[in-house]
This record gives structure tokens, sequence and C-alpha cells, in this order.
């Protein structure tokens, strides 16, 4: 009971807030370009005023569908349907796939890459495990300052391949290293958009892969270090 209250607050704080912002600024920007329109115009826009109305719109309907994508995605990985044994996959070509997903989140960082040569093939989900690498990327840009270093690492290790993504930012406390994958969960003083579902639905679609994720500090005990461990797959 108390776990299902706590859960129901935080789904409450998400749709008040994150769902619920959005929303409010799609119908003020709708309701200001209808304002300019029409024989009873009360405001007064050029054709830079409504582009940018537009592009208010664009860019929080955008926000909106993430939000909505990953409230489904979860959804998905609770009901088992995310469940799957995966095809052979190349480490290095999935790795390749997030990156250029991730090239404008991370414009203003420095990339720096450590795979080995001739990693064993996994047997995964790739796209699913793309999906989970860009969010990694995109936490590590999110939480560190500009002009610093996103490392991404990829080796083998016994019957597994380890895929670490490492940034340079404040790091997560050892006692909320747990935390951050839960529901709807983010951190005292963060201030970034999300429902807080990224590292829940990253921790879902590995194990749903038959891998594990954890959340280590980073080299030389600063920032953080968050570390896939994914299953070789055989031929």
């Amino acid at each position: 009971m108390k776990q299902s209250e706590k859960l129901k607050s935080a789904l409450l704080d998400a749709v008040t807030h994150d769902l619920r912002t959005p929303l409010t600024s799609i119908k003020a920007s709708v309701t200001t370009l209808l304002d300019s329109e029409g024989g009873h115009r009360t405001i007064e826009l050029g054709s830079e005023g409504r582009a940018e109305f537009l592009a208010i719109i664009n860019e929080e309907t955008d926000r909106l569908n993430g939000f909505i994508e990953g409230m489904v995605q979860l959804a998905r990985i609770e009901a088992g349907s995310a469940n799957s044994s995966g095809k052979l996959a190349n480490v290095e070509e999935i790795i390749t796939i997030a990156l250029e997903r991730a090239e404008a989140v991370v414009a203003q960082h420095h990339l720096t890459l450590n795979i080995q040569r001739e990693l064993p093939l996994i047997r995964v989900d790739a796209r699913a495990i793309a999906e989970v690498i860009y969010n990694l990327v995109e936490n590590a840009a999110k939480y560190s300052p500009p002009d610093t270093t996103i490392t991404i690492t990829a080796a083998s290790h016994g019957n597994a391949v380890l895929i670490s993504v490492m940034d340079e930012g404040k790091g997560i406390a050892v006692e909320s290293r747990e935390k951050v994958f839960e529901k709807f969960v983010r951190l005292d003083g963060d201030r970034t958009d999300g429902l807080g579902l990224g590292l829940a639905i990253a921790r879902g679609i590995v194990e749903a892969q038959n891998g594990t994720v954890e959340i280590k500090s980073g080299d030389n005990n600063s920032g953080t270090k968050v570390k896939l461990t994914l299953p070789i797959g055989e031929e």
C-alpha cells in the first residue's frame, strides 16, 4: 500500500508538471496565433513572431511525445513484452547508431571512444540497446558541464561485453545509485526536463536482454560511470 501510494504521488507530480507544462505552452502559443489572425485580430504578429510561436509548438509537442513514448515503453517492459532473446549484433555498430542520434546532444562536449578491436558479437535487440546507450550519453551530457569529456568504453570480459558511459559531472552519491533506477525518480536539485523514466527504462531493456546495468564513480572517483554487462551470443 505504501509503495502504491508513493507511485501514485510520483505519477500525479509527473502529470501535473512534466505533462501539463508543454500542453500549457502549446495552448498559449496557439491562442496567440489565433488572436493574430482574421478580421478581429487583437495581436499583431509579423512573420518572425509567428515562426517563433510555431517553433515553441513544435518543440513542446516533441517533448510531450517523448514523455508519452517513455511511459508506453516502460509499460511494455513491465508487461514482459520487451523480453527477447534478440539476434547476434555488432557492438561497434550499436554504439555508432546511438552516437549518430546523439550528435547534437554532445555538441558542447568532447567525446572519447575506447572500443576494443574485434569484439565478440552479443545476442540482443540491437535497436533497443542503441536506445539505452543514447539515453546514457544524453544523461552524461545533461549532467556534466560543457567542454568536459564523455568517454564510451567497450571491452570483452569473460562471457560478456562491458559497455560504459562516463562523464565528468558531479557524480551520484552511493546511497542514491539504486534509487535513480526507480520510476519517476529525480534527485533533489535536479531541474532538468524529464519524467525520471530514462534509467528505469534502460535497466528494464538491459535485463530483458539477460544483461545488467549499474552505476559507479568515474575515474579518480569523480563523475559518473554507467556500466552495461551484456552476454556474448553463441553462433
